[in-house]
């Protein structure tokens, strides 16, 4: 009877549509705080690592917990654990808030709350996940994630924009009173409006003889860590979708070296801190995944989602950090973010397709969380590593003339921000032949295995 209720409310895209435009507003709102408080941190120290910083608190509990709070996000109510990880992401935002008023904000307050929020973001996301699949029927699986990339680039474009002008016209303060609205909105709407289904359980069949006791040992519920583990077990038999999940770790620490967490810090220093520049940088991000999204949403993915996933995260890195790095004005940094994101929404339709389709649905929390905690741990690592190579030795090593350092940059440029754009040049040709080699391995053609659509 519980798979037929399932059913039922997977008829349409209804709930999805509402808790997506809902999920969308609220993440606005924390999209403009996250760009408030980067111009801020950046305007406090000057530094790479002031802004690597922030990025490094949010996903280091994010990656450490992932593993364990997908197993709860598989026992628990999807719909409860949303509620109370925004709920206490919103409380951040708040006491942020009190804290400008007081003018008692310091770094160290942010990088405690962004490790508040990193904590919730890890619960909430294995959850939202998988309460997406079960609003969603399988065939509208590559349009929800080109509709989430469109409602990501969405937020992209508008939050530059927003932030600034809610700064000018009352502060810092005012743009986070503008996510604590966007929060209550989202709240009110996942707890009145959306009905999330519980996954089905199985009721075995009545047996025919008494079991032995061996056989009724196995039949318990397993323990906490014995479910956690499932989900290593699970992936590691699917050697296609374990192989990329640890390939992309591997692109994670090339992107984060450089990436969002270095762009506002490269930008800023070679315009003398121009955040309209940076602002306009940071929406084309936005028009790049907006356009990727409609294509992912409205167009028919190839057939080779293999070829999907590698192609479009290889352009990605050469388009968006190759031109970071030789990019010497506004035109310039806005093709490079524009054409660096087009690829994205295509890349996470073809990875979202693949999980949702070859993972059944009952243990699709903790394949997530398991994926986030091997696929981001390095995310972290890159954002720490880029801040520290950008500040004590790329940056400094640039700034002494030598023959090698005079060559490097003609490619380059010199001056402030010329070390940052040196390893955006790195990470760029870097990310772009790794993937160029993953196509040539035969264990990825897994990915463009289909089960029988249902």
């Amino acid at each position: 009877m519980k798979g037929q209720k399932l059913n039922k409310h997977q008829t349409g895209l209804t709930s999805f549509i509402i808790l997506w435009i809902s999920q969308s507003i609220s993440e606005l709102g924390s999209a403009m705080t996250s760009y408030a408080l980067v111009l801020w941190a950046y305007q406090q120290k000057g530094t790479a690592m002031s802004t690597a910083s922030m990025a490094f608190f949010s996903y280091l509990p994010y990656v450490l917990i992932s593993f364990a709070a997908g197993t709860l996000a598989d026992r628990w109510k999807k719909k409860n654990i949303m509620l109370v990880c925004d709920t206490i992401a919103a409380a951040g935002s708040g006491t942020i808030f009190l804290l400008l008023c007081t003018n008692s904000l310091q770094l160290w307050h942010l990088y405690l709350i962004n490790l508040l929020i990193g904590c919730m973001n890890a619960f909430q996301q294995p959850a939202s996940m998988v309460a997406v699949t079960l609003l969603t029927p399988k065939k509208y699986y590559s349009n929800v994630s080109g509709m989430q990339a469109m409602s990501a680039s969405c937020v992209s474009i508008l939050q530059p924009a927003l932030a600034t002008a809610l700064m000018a016209f009352g502060g810092i303060q005012t743009v986070l009173a503008a996510d604590l609205i966007s929060f209550a909105v989202a709240f009110l709407t996942l707890a009145f409006l959306i009905h999330i289904p519980e996954i089905p359980t199985e009721i075995p069949e009545a047996p025919t003889e008494i079991p032995e006791a061996s056989t009724v040992k196995k039949a318990k519920k397993e323990g906490f860590w014995q479910d956690s583990m499932e989900g290593i077990r699970y992936l590691r038999k699917r050697r296609g979708i374990w192989k990329m999940i640890l390939f992309f770790a591997l692109v994670n620490l090339l992107a984060s070296m450089g990436g969002n967490a270095l762009m506002p810090a490269l930008i800023l220093s070679r315009t003398a801190n121009n955040t309209k520049i940076l602002g306009a940088v940071s929406a084309c991000l936005g028009f790049g995944t907006l356009c990727g999204g409609l294509l992912a949403t409205f167009a028919k993915l190839p057939g080779s989602r293999r070829k999907t996933i590698f192609w479009s995260c290889g352009i990605s890195f050469l388009a968006c950090d190759v031109l970071w790095s030789v990019g010497r004005n506004q035109t310039m940094w806005s093709l490079a973010a524009f054409l660096g994101n087009f690829p994205l929404p295509l890349l996470n339709a073809g990875m979202s397709s693949v999980m949702r389709e070859q993972i059944p649905v009952e243990m699709q929390g903790r394949i997530f969380s398991t994926q986030a905690t091997f696929q981001f741990f390095t995310i972290p690592a890159g954002y720490l590593l880029g801040g520290i190579l950008a500040d004590y030795i790329f940056e400094p090593w640039m700034a002494y003339s030598s023959p090698t350092q005079s060559r490097i940059s003609l490619l380059v440029g010199s001056g402030k921000g010329s070390g940052i754009a040196l390893i955006f040049l790195l990470t760029g040709l870097t990310g772009f032949c790794i993937n160029m080699a993953a196509l040539k391995d035969r264990d990825y053609l897994e990915l463009d295995r289909r089960p029988e659509e249902s």
